[in-house]
């Protein structure tokens, strides 16, 4: 009989969702390791490889055990990118436990589960997205740079349903980055794009993890 499937898991932890509508609730991270991208802003590139082999069921009673302590309703798969690694049997354990589960991609792999929130981040240097995500996408963010130039807000705007907020969220949440989120944002607001937001990292104001 062939060994169960595994996942690469970079770590388990609670903390609360710092990022995007589901912003504040508490929440059971679940770190994929492996990424398909090498993105120069990166504040996880210790996921990008690595991680230590676990079936779905050993993650499921991972996440078991910290919701005694941190009784989250929601679980966050995350990474590295997540969606490199078949995530179905995971997302239906943690359905089966009573947990909603939210996934963090760069958009640029689908894979089908069911999932109850899909945040899409699309990356440089091209911004892809997969075309399965554009109707299934809850929200989308856009990290913002010094450099991030407004054709691609432009595109990502075009590429999404306009009921699906598209979420300005500035590197590290640093001054600069802000400054051009908000510069960015009114030159939407000016040309009428619609449902076009400002975010911050909230686990970093608060010094969250």
């Amino acid at each position: 009989m062939p060994p169960p499937p595994t996942l690469r898991i970079a770590e388990i932890f609670g903390s609360v969702q710092g990022e995007g509508l589901r912003q504040g609730q508490p929440t059971v991270f679940i770190r994929l390791a492996g990424c398909n991208l090498r993105c120069p802003f990166c504040d996880t590139k210790t996921a990008r490889r690595g991680g230590r082999r676990m079936t779905p069921a050993g993650v499921v009673a991972a996440v078991v055990r910290l919701r005694r302590r941190w009784p989250a309703d929601w679980a966050d798969i995350t990474g590295g990118e997540p969606m490199l690694q078949d995530l179905e049997p995971l997302v239906r354990g943690l359905r089966a436990e009573g947990l909603s589960v939210q996934v963090e991609t760069n958009g640029t792999v689908f894979r089908p589960a069911p999932y109850d929130w899909i945040t899409v981040s699309p990356k440089p240097p091209d911004y892809a997205v997969a075309p399965d995500f554009r109707s299934r996408a809850r929200e989308v963010k856009l990290v913002v740079t010094p450099d991030l130039a407004y054709a691609v807000l432009k595109s990502l705007r075009r590429r999404f349903p306009e009921n699906v907020p598209l979420i300005l969220q500035p590197r590290s949440n640093s001054r600069t980055c802000g400054a051009r989120a908000v510069r960015l944002l009114g030159r939407a607001m000016e040309e009428g794009k619609a449902n076009i937001r400002l975010g911050v990292q909230l686990h970093r104001v608060l010094g969250a993890r």
